[in-house]
């Protein structure tokens, strides 16, 4: 057990009996009273964020998380399938709990896989993904410098705003926190 000094962005606790991933938190320290940190918690199995407050030195149980790199295969209609790089051997992830990273999953994509013992809990994608355009608005020669955007439809299928002179067949390079464009790839 180790206490709320040790709370950092990522961590997993085990609060109310339930596996939660700290996403943000504050140490505060008011003028009048003891200290605490004010947390938010995702529940890892039903993805609910809770806003939790802990008295400063409160004694927290923290679960040791295990990450392995993995391939990604394809998506077999109801889970991802993903390879382990080093044993070959093969784990179904059920949609639900891609979620929204499936929109930056492309296959032969190498990312981590966070495990509690042989239970998948996350899947930590790299902070940058390159991906190619299949479907927007052409461009017009000369119509750079307003700053304006279009929609653009990538080959997951995600559809994200990008300036005017992206055509089909471009790679270009997206945040995966944000989902924003940050730049055209020269192929």
């Amino acid at each position: 057990m180790t206490s709320t000094s040790d709370i950092k962005n990522g961590s997993v606790i085990l609060h109310k009996n339930k596996r939660m991933k700290v996403v943000e938190f504050l140490h505060v320290k008011p003028g009048k009273g003891p200290a605490f940190v004010r947390t938010k918690l995702k529940d890892i199995s039903s993805g609910k964020i809770i806003d939790e407050t802990f008295n400063a030195g409160v004694k927290l149980e923290f679960l040791k998380i295990e990450a392995k790199e993995m391939q990604f295969l394809y998506n077999d209609g109801d889970s991802h399938v993903f390879m382990d790089n080093i044993t070959y051997n093969q784990f179904n992830v059920y949609n639900d709990q891609v979620g929204d990273t499936k929109f930056y999953l492309k296959g032969g994509a190498t990312i981590d896989l966070l495990f509690d013992g042989d239970e998948i809990l996350d899947i930590r994608l790299p902070s940058h993904v390159i991906l190619g355009v299949t479907e927007t608005e052409p461009g017009v020669k000369g119509n750079t410098a307003t700053g304006a955007t279009k929609p653009a439809t990538l080959e997951t299928g995600f559809t994200l705003q990008v300036p005017l002179f992206i055509n089909e067949g471009d790679k270009i390079k997206i945040d995966t926190r944000s989902g924003e464009y940050i730049e055209r790839v020269k192929s």
